[in-house]
């Protein structure tokens, strides 16, 4: 969700800049089979332009009315919203799920501007920060025991090795679900801006590419060229960094002489069987954008599982 919170703290901040009143919707409780988690974001504008989810569309019109009476009064107020309220019917929440929703003015006595603000540069340093909310809906850097907290993370990453057909598919399906795309190949035919238009591919060699990207708790790494030249440098960067998904292309025989090369390497097993070799869920993936669709939801299971 980080990518998803920058993008929104960041549009209710300009909106607020070019002079609009701006109401922040938070998700701070959730029950059964509620549509988002908890401390999902929606941004209204004065004039009910909105970004953002708290339901998946569910009770979005309703949150939007109620900001408008929040803008006015100038004060936060909680909603709530189940299964069992005529209201929940009324607006579409009929699925089994509970929220509860704060909905706060961008400024003080609500959401400060200054706490977006010190969660975006937070997240845009690769740094976490954790902002509390009161029981008056007062959010700051200071909290309670009983406070909610919410944390701001640095936006996932994607470092891929090699720019292979494979990547061509993997990279826009990552940056659709809020990565940020790396690629690194020194192989300069393979990178050429006719196949990868839009991209940004690095020439250097992985361990130096690698050295200088410095993969952290919100990275995921995915080599793909085959090439032990070019793969191992990569993979021991990211076995000796907490990259939250590790994963290699090749056959159960590839990956078996990779594991003797990193061994050889001074890698452990417990660090080795970091790896997701052959990389991708086993969905019987028979091309490449097959093959790309089945490591991203392999990411995705491998970042919601931490």
């Amino acid at each position: 969700m980080s990518a998803e919170d920058r993008a929104l703290l960041k549009q209710a901040l300009d909106w607020a800049a070019d002079g609009h009143q701006v109401a922040v919707a938070t998700v701070t409780k959730t029950w059964g089979s509620a549509p988002r988690r908890r401390g999902a974001h929606l941004v209204i504008r004065g004039d009910g332009l909105f970004e953002g989810s708290v339901s998946g569309g569910c009770v979005e019109g309703d949150v939007i009315t109620e900001a408008m009476d929040v803008l006015a009064a100038g004060t936060p107020k909680r909603l709530s919203y189940g299964v069992a309220d005529a209201k929940a019917w009324e607006v579409g929440l009929a699925c089994g799920g509970e929220i509860e929703v704060l909905v706060q003015p961008l400024g003080p006595g609500g959401f400060p501007e200054d706490a977006a603000r010190q969660a975006l540069t937070a997240m845009d340093q690769g740094r976490k920060l954790t902002l509390c909310t009161d029981a008056a809906g007062v959010t700051s850097a200071d909290g309670a025991p009983d406070d909610f907290a919410r944390t701001y993370s640095p936006p996932l990453e994607l470092l891929l090795v090699g720019a292979v057909h494979i990547s061509q598919h993997l990279a826009p399906i990552a940056a659709e679900l809020g990565y940020r795309v790396r690629i690194v190949d020194p192989r300069g035919m393979f990178g050429r801006d006719e196949r990868f238009s839009g991209w940004d591919v690095d020439e250097r060699w992985p361990d130096e590419a690698f050295t200088d990207w410095a993969p952290g708790p919100s990275s995921a790494v995915v080599a793909l060229t085959h090439d032990p030249k070019l793969d191992d440098p990569a993979l021991l960067a990211a076995l000796k960094s907490d990259a939250f998904y590790i994963a290699a292309l090749g056959s159960t025989r590839t990956h078996a002489r990779r594991v003797e090369r990193l061994s050889e390497a001074g890698m452990s097993e417990d660090q080795i069987a970091r790896i997701h070799g052959p990389a991708g869920l086993p969905i019987g993936a028979a091309n490449p954008a097959e093959i790309a669709i089945s490591i991203a939801a392999q990411m995705v299971a491998a970042w919601r599982a931490r």
